[in-house]
């Protein structure tokens, strides 16, 4: 194991000095830092085209004033004697932007008869928030028709907001903050698994094609020197992650502190939508206080080790029998992938049903549960599934390690010949 220990030194020294991983170490959480800003800032923007529109009521829908559904900040006007066939040639050249006619129609009926006349084609934020408005309007016009009062309407109407509260210690959780923390693991994983996976793939190619690996094979038998390999990205991989964990906790503890400089004191509706930003940013806190985080660490390093693990050693193999032809290494690992991809695929069903006979067979079939189990964690998955899901990874890691390194040891020496995954399998369990 010493020669082992060697390569898993070299490897990892190598990678760790260069100024690519110094950057990308540094710049990933500067990055989330600025998105974690960036949604903070939206939010507290409250969002919203602001623009004038030209109005033609025709139906009295109105009566001269417009009460704005939430989020319309568009400047409406009433035109008056103007008919529809002759505002809209010239509304344009009058400094409106959209203008909007409302034909006479049957109050209690729906209609489909309101035309928006623009430029260009509308977006579809500002269509909803003009649909907001003129919905509004005839709700009030309905509710005046049935005698009901509009405060008579809003005593009656009902916002029920169910509280969920978790656990024996009875915390306040979120659900949306628990499937997004859900499909935030999920998808870290998925990303290590491809990058790591394929740089193992291109350090064990680029060592073949090089012949350094004829040198190297003669004092370190061939599954040491991929062990070594394996092992040694790894841990750059680890170390890039535990550098992460500490700069996103002590930037998670500046951000509150930064956090009132990006709300500056705001009056009416934009003071509104400040406060609904800071609820929401409250939410969070609840909701990350309120998930298992040992549980949740403990299962992210354990999948991420094993998940890594297993998919390098496949990675490794198609490193060792391709050549530095890019096309066949592509098609070597599109079989390595597709596990992958489904464990994507079914994670995403696992968020929203986390007990579902698919979520349970991913998080338990050891190719995607590095994936779909991260998808599970949060919502109280039966420790036997955890344990089942665990022994079956680890054993299929070791059996795949003990196929991938037969393989390797013919493939690494190999040169000129297109090998396929039939002449792969043959080496594999050839009995010498």
């Amino acid at each position: 194991m010493n020669k082992t220990s060697l390569v898993i030194q070299r490897e990892y020294l190598v990678r760790v000095k260069k100024k690519s991983f110094v950057w990308t170490t540094i710049l990933v959480p500067i990055v989330i830092l600025g998105f974690y800003a960036s949604m903070i800032a939206i939010g507290v923007s409250g969002g919203g085209e602001s623009s004038k529109v030209a109005l033609i009521d025709q139906a009295n829908l109105f009566e001269g004033r417009i009460e704005k559904a939430s989020g319309d900040k568009a400047e409406y006007t009433f035109i008056t004697n103007e008919t529809p066939e002759s505002f809209k040639e010239k509304y344009l050249k009058e400094g409106y932007k959209y203008f909007l006619y409302i034909p006479p129609f049957d109050i209690n009926k729906n209609t489909d008869s309101i035309i928006v006349y623009s430029q260009s084609t509308i977006s579809i934020a500002q269509k909803s928030r003009i649909e907001k408005t003129i919905n509004k309007a005839i709700e009030f016009k309905r509710l005046q028709s049935a005698n009901i009062s509009t405060e008579q309407y809003r005593s009656i109407k009902s916002e029920v907001s169910v509280e969920n509260i978790t656990g024996k210690e009875e915390k306040k959780g979120v659900a949306g903050v628990a499937s997004a923390a859900s499909f935030g693991l999920g998808m870290l994983i998925y990303l290590v698994l491809i990058i790591y996976g394929t740089m193992v793939m291109r350090g064990v190619m680029e060592e073949k094609m090089s012949r350094v690996a004829e040198v190297v094979v003669s004092s370190v038998k061939p599954f040491q020197l991929m062990l070594g390999k394996i092992i040694g990205i790894g841990a750059v991989g680890l170390t890039q992650f535990a550098i992460w964990i500490v700069l996103m906790v002590v930037l998670n503890l500046v951000i509150p502190i930064l956090l009132p400089n990006l709300m500056p004191d705001m009056a009416g509706q934009e003071a509104a939508d400040a406060m609904r930003a800071g609820g929401f940013m409250a939410d969070v806190a609840v909701g990350l206080k309120s998930l298992p985080m040992g549980l949740i660490i403990f299962c992210f390093i354990f999948y991420f080790l094993g998940g890594y693990l297993l998919y390098a050693s496949l990675f490794a193999a198609v490193g060792s029998v391709v050549s530095d032809d890019q096309q066949d290494a592509q098609q070597m690992i599109l079989p390595i992938m597709m596990p992958i991809i489904l464990g994507i695929v079914i994670m995403s069903k696992a968020i929203a049903e986390p007990n579902s006979g698919l979520a349970v067979f991913g998080s338990l079939f050891p190719l995607t549960s590095p994936v779909v189990m991260m998808g599970r964690i949060m919502f109280d998955v039966p420790i036997y599934e955890l344990i089942i899901s665990m022994v079956l990874l680890v054993l299929t890691f070791l059996f795949f390690t003990w196929l991938t390194a037969r393989i390797y040891r013919t493939g690494i020496l190999l040169y000129g010949k297109k090998v396929t995954w039939k002449e792969m399998m043959k080496w594999a369990f050839r009995k010498s």
